[in-house]
């Protein structure tokens, strides 16, 4: 955390996945860049003992909570036990369900997980997935200047996976492999270099992934892609283009997509923090 930035902890409660109090509280968040808002959820919480304990672990932590419960019972008692303790807390369905009550002169179901949010965040999100799946491994160059983000690095460099994660995070992602005999498309020097981001791997690491890779296509591990020396020419033309490109690196050596993937969407925050400030 900067020196100069603020804090604050939210957790979000729900009886289902607790994805709509999350985007609120995201929404309300975008408000407020100079501070850090860190958010903590949890789904599927059914029973007082549960709340309990999210009570007990926010007055500690002092942290703020948002949440979506529909069950009446369990709605009541998180609304006491909250103000009980002097924890702030917000329900984000109740009054659209109370108004929606007077309204209509009937009660709500009750019954958590009905709505399926089609709204325009749902469409990004499957706008963003169809995008990752047409433009992986550099399918269609033109894509790369409509994407958010382009991943480039050699074969097997979790370009792919990292991509369909993204997208989940309302991400267009366009991915493209580096290889020596092929020349990238013109459409990626034409890139600001922070919506670019290179990959790279230890060439050993990269030699035991393709030698499996190898193996489970029932193709012989002699092969040059997995030859060592191989590797190390592929990675030596990489680092040359990224460098060319001056985009940021990424060493996914023993790290997960989704330890990558957090990574890369630190780097995009901070620079939509820098362009914002400009």
């Amino acid at each position: 955390m900067q020196e100069n930035q603020q804090g604050q902890l939210i957790y979000v409660v729900s009886d289902s996945i607790g994805e709509t109090a999350e985007l609120v509280v995201r929404a309300g968040a975008s408000q407020f860049d100079r501070f850090v808002i860190d958010i903590q959820k949890y789904p599927y919480i059914e029973d007082k003992e549960s709340i309990d304990e999210i009570i007990a672990s926010a007055k500690e932590s002092k942290a703020m909570i948002v949440f979506t419960i529909v069950v009446p019972e369990l709605n009541s008692y998180i609304i006491e036990q909250a103000a009980r303790y002097g924890i702030p807390a917000i329900d984000v369905m109740g009054p659209v369900m109370q108004t929606l009550q007077n309204m209509l002169q009937e009660p709500p179901t009750g019954k958590p997980g009905l709505v399926r949010r089609l709204d325009e965040e749902y469409f990004r999100k499957v706008d963003a997935i169809e995008f990752a799946v047409k433009y992986d491994d550099g399918r269609d160059p033109r894509g790369l200047l409509r994407a958010d983000v382009v991943l480039i690095g050699v074969s097997r460099t979790s370009k792919t996976p990292l991509s369909m994660y993204l997208a989940n995070k309302r991400l267009k992602v366009a991915n493209v492999p580096l290889v020596p005999e092929v020349e990238p498309p013109e459409e990626l020097f034409a890139l600001p270099p922070e919506r670019c981001i290179g990959l790279t791997i230890n060439p050993e690491q990269l030699n035991g992934i393709r030698t499996e890779r190898l193996k489970a296509l029932g193709l012989t591990a002699q092969a040059n892609y997995a030859n060592l020396e191989r590797i190390e020419e592929e990675l030596a033309y990489s680092k040359r283009i990224i460098e060319r490109l001056g985009c940021p690196v990424i060493d996914v050596s023993n790290k997960a997509v989704e330890e990558t993937a957090n990574i890369i969407l630190e780097i995009i925050r901070k620079n939509k923090l820098r362009k914002d400030r400009k």
